[in-house]
């Protein structure tokens, strides 16, 4: 695809597509806190336990940069 391997355009999607996605998801997080009311506190703790399972994604992401992998 436009002259790419598979391995680049795997990378690309792995890269900025699922980083595009986890914005988007940090947006409906933002959105359930702001319907519900939730307050500063109830947003700490709904983006906390929501978004706790993307920092793993992040963390290998600086891992590999940092190692070289």
């Amino acid at each position: 695809m436009f002259g790419l391997t598979e391995e680049q355009v795997s990378d690309f999607g792995m890269t900025f597509g699922v980083g595009a996605f986890m914005l988007f998801m940090l947006f409906i997080i933002g959105e359930i806190a702001w319907k519900s009311k939730a307050g500063k506190t109830g947003t700490v703790v709904l983006f906390f336990v929501l978004a706790f399972g993307m920092l793993g994604f992040v963390a290998k992401a600086v891992i590999q940069k940092i190692w070289g992998i």
